[in-house]
């Protein structure tokens, strides 16, 4: 009974240094993960090697490819010419900018996946903002509230997806017919609402306005052949990601394929590259995903699933509304790729259980949802999130913890309720 006491209020005081920001993020989670191992709350080596109970090092390396490639990239000028070409077709108004980015990283989030169109889509927000003169922050959290719901449309869009598609069995069509519908009336929703939910930073100086409306985009390109190389290799990545699991690749595997391809071809020098990789929020991923397995190996979070298991009895739509909006809590505070990994095979025997295969795959939808969903939960509750405020940090314009949170628990709440709705009426 003691080893779970101690892991939860470990998580519990780090996680409140983090939300206050007290102390650094990355220097509380390493205190953290070290105090986990120091007292024997993790298990051991299996904290390296396992996903289920360690660090996801599939999530780390997807990171790390894409880090270096977006380096590459922004090498050749692309990011100012979208930029540039973004704010003058949004001629300027905030909101119609701010529309602009969300729809681009949504619809681009489910092939994709959400991390990844992140890390290409916040240095252009970054580029654009800075020719505006105004301030990139709203635009980095709607963007990351967008991404968060696109992803949730298909298997690839969402690392919590992937790990429930593998162990439910459920293909890309499935997760298309089943998820996408709700997706894309949330979203739709998302974008008016957004106008209320930021109107106080819709803001533009017009005369900073005109003096982008008046550049050329051509003229941003620094190297042509450069460019051309780059998007080659990173057409392939896409692909590759979009067909990993006909191909049976990781898509880790893809990213750092694709920036070893990438330095490859274009002959950048690998010193110039590597100071853009995010290495803060790459340990910072890593001390987090130590803290959780603590919580996961001295069975907090599975004590979590057996009450939701057992308080239900035979109400099954009670038991999908437990999923759902338990998922949308929990995952908000402990990131939702873990806690995903974690309950999948909790909601295992609960469809098991099911008394009949309709019933059982709702479980299995109401548990997706709530996980996706709950990545705007908080800033540490997605992948996404820690990108988008590590990036933003580095450019000197950070985010704080309570900032994001503020924004995201609001969608996240709103986004939940309209799901519940979604899976009552079309399963129950």
């Amino acid at each position: 009974m003691l080893a779970p006491v101690t892991a939860l209020t470990i998580f519990v005081v780090a996680f409140w240094f983090i939300a206050t920001e007290r102390a650094d993020k990355v220097k509380t989670v390493l205190v953290a993960a070290g105090l986990m191992a120091l007292l024997g709350l993790i298990p051991g080596a299996q904290v390296f090697h396992s996903e289920h109970q360690g660090i996801d090092w599939n999530v780390i390396f997807l990171l790390l490819g894409m880090m270096v490639i977006v380096g590459v990239i922004k090498q050749t000028g692309l990011f100012d010419f979208l930029a540039i070409w973004a704010a003058k077709r949004s001629r300027g108004n905030p909101f119609r900018l701010m529309v602009m980015l969300m729809a681009i990283t949504a619809f681009a989030s489910p092939v994709l996946d959400n991390v990844t169109i992140i890390l290409l889509i916040a240095p252009v927000t970054l580029v654009i903002c800075d020719r505006l003169r105004i301030a990139p922050q709203p635009y980095l959290i709607a963007e990351v509230l967008a991404s968060n719901i696109g992803g949730a449309a298909t298997l690839i869009g969402d690392p919590p997806n992937i790990i429930i598609g593998s162990r439910a069995g459920l293909t890309f069509n499935d997760f298309l017919v089943h998820m996408a519908p709700i997706v894309i009336i949330i979203f739709a929703l998302f974008v008016l609402f957004t106008r209320v939910l930021f109107h106080s930073d819709l803001r533009a100086d017009r005369v900073h306005v005109d003096e982008v409306m008046a550049l050329q985009e051509r003229r941003a390109i620094k190297d042509t052949r450069l460019l051309i190389r780059s998007l080659l290799v990173l057409n392939v990545v896409i692909v590759g990601f979009a067909l990993h699991s006909v191909l049976h690749v990781a898509p880790s595997i893809v990213a750092l394929l694709g920036a070893g391809t990438m330095l490859l071809v274009t002959d950048i020098d690998v010193a110039e590259v590597l100071p853009e990789v995010e290495w803060p929020t790459l340990v910072f991923f890593m001390g987090l995903f130590v803290m959780v397995a603590g919580l996961v190996h001295t069975g907090v979070i599975g004590a979590l699933g057996s009450v939701a298991e057992s308080a239900f009895g035979d109400n099954w739509f009670g038991a999908a509304t437990a999923l759902l909006f338990g998922s949308s809590v929990v995952g908000a505070f402990v990131d939702n790729i873990p806690y995903t990994a974690t309950m999948t095979p909790v909601v295992e025997d609960m469809v098991a259980q099911a008394p009949d295969a309709e019933t059982g795959q709702a479980l299995w939808w109401a548990f997706a949802l709530g996980a996706c969903f709950s990545g705007n939960g908080t800033a540490i509750a997605a992948s996404a999130n820690v990108v988008a405020i590590g990036i933003a940090k580095r450019a000197g314009h950070p985010i704080s913890f309570w900032r994001f949170t503020r924004y995201g628990i609001v969608v996240t709440a709103l986004s939940t309720a309209l799901a519940w709705v979604y899976v009552w009426l079309r399963y129950f």
